[in-house]
């Protein structure tokens, strides 16, 4: 709360700033002979000056950039509120928004400016976000269920409008539209439909990073692994100051079994982005693939304590490594979190079964746990093997 109050006093000095430089100077006035008014003469007031609604949106974007949303969220509002069609203010503040999880206010908000400005590609993108943004943060989808088929009309639409205005910035709008879609394709679970977006998307933008990391992601989903690390491969090379990027092809690499080739590239990006959760966190995946086991319990406990909700993943990897070393108790620990950070996911399953189903010294198995967990995975992935294995030896 304090930052906020001196984020907001630090917005108001600022827009005050920019209205005093744009205020015309006051003429010097004459000298003369003091002017006697009247008893009853009313005060005279000081003009008032409106600041105006395009220093509210530079202060938003600067906020936004920031990721303080609060604040970019108020100089938006107050933007639009000044000029109620200003189509940067309108996707400023719907895009806040969406970040705030105002979804149905963002999904109006951005209906308003493209019913305004109707060749706004940007607003039809941002619009098709709104609509991913609700879909994915609800949790009873039941009353969302139609939003990714609303952001893929909105991006039909978004589609139209970007060849009809045509230009040099065409094929980058389009590939905007292509790489939209491939987002919500990958809601939707259909890998071939967002590859295929994504590709597209490439074709039309081929140096675009993001472009290339989202066909790289999906095709490892698909199970392509090596199309999977030619993709990243080429986003590390549109970008190699791009730490996500760079950690994920390290992460790919290793998992092809190219441990000499990934360590290298994971720990580069660990030095690129030394706060950055994932690029920390992958660098510990890879050191414990390449059975480094001191980096990766260092790499994954400091990726951990950056971000202790956002990655399942590593703390499944600690429990690997718990697992190995037969520390038990932190082995159960780990892959309880990781398993409920990420509860569709049967190998996390699988190896908390494990680590129940094992004993050590004062720590005792409990064969009913580990059933119960091997059950879960089953239940998700009845082909599962390994577990399927492990519920053979725990009957």
């Amino acid at each position: 709360m304090k930052q906020r109050i001196f984020g907001l006093l630090a917005a108001a000095a600022i827009l005050n700033l920019a209205a005093a430089q744009t205020a015309a100077p006051a003429p010097a006035a004459p000298v003369t002979a003091p002017l006697q008014l009247p008893l009853s003469a009313p005060a005279t007031k000081a003009p008032v000056r409106t600041i105006p609604a395009a220093n509210y949106v530079a202060l938003g974007v600067y906020y936004y950039d920031q990721g303080n949303y609060d604040s970019a969220y108020v100089a938006f509002r107050a933007a639009s509120e000044r000029e109620p069609g200003n189509p940067e203010a309108l996707l400023g503040l719907g895009r806040t928004q969406a970040k705030l999880r105002l979804y149905a206010a963002s999904i109006d908000t951005l209906r308003r400016l493209v019913a305004l400005n109707s060749r706004n590609t940007s607003g039809y993108i941002a619009l098709a976000q709104a609509y991913q943004a609700q879909y994915g943060g609800t949790t009873d989808r039941s009353g969302v269920a139609g939003n990714l088929d609303e952001a893929l009309k909105v991006l039909t639409e978004a589609e139209t409008v970007s060849r009809a205005v045509g230009g040099a910035a065409l094929n980058v709008n389009l590939s905007k539209v292509y790489n939209e879609r491939g987002y919500v394709y990958r809601l939707k679970g259909d890998t071939v439909q967002a590859i295929a977006a994504f590709r597209q998307a490439g074709t039309l933008n081929p140096d675009n990073a993001v472009i290339l990391y989202n066909l790289g992601d999906m095709y490892y989903a698909s199970g392509d692994l090596n199309a999977a690390i030619d993709s990243l491969q080429q986003a590390v090379v549109a970008d190699p100051r791009d730490a996500y990027s760079r950690a994920y092809y390290a992460k790919l690499l290793a998992l092809s079994g190219n441990t000499a080739a990934a360590r290298p590239e994971a720990a580069q990006a660990a030095r690129l982005a030394p706060t950055n959760a994932y690029a920390v966190g992958q660098y510990g995946v890879v050191s414990y693939l390449a059975k480094d086991t001191l980096t990766a319990s260092t790499q994954l406990q400091a990726a951990i304590k950056l971000d202790p909700l956002r990655y399942p993943e590593f703390y499944y990897y600690m429990g690997r490594l718990d697992l190995d070393q037969g520390l038990l108790q932190n082995a159960r620990s780990d892959l309880t979190k990781a398993a409920a950070l990420a509860s569709t996911n049967w190998e996390y399953l699988y190896y908390l079964g494990l680590s129940y189903e094992r004993g050590q010294g004062v720590t005792a198995p409990d064969r009913l746990k580990a059933r119960e967990s091997y059950q879960r995975a089953l239940a998700l992935n009845p082909d599962y093997k390994l577990a399927q294995d492990g519920a053979s030896r725990v009957k």
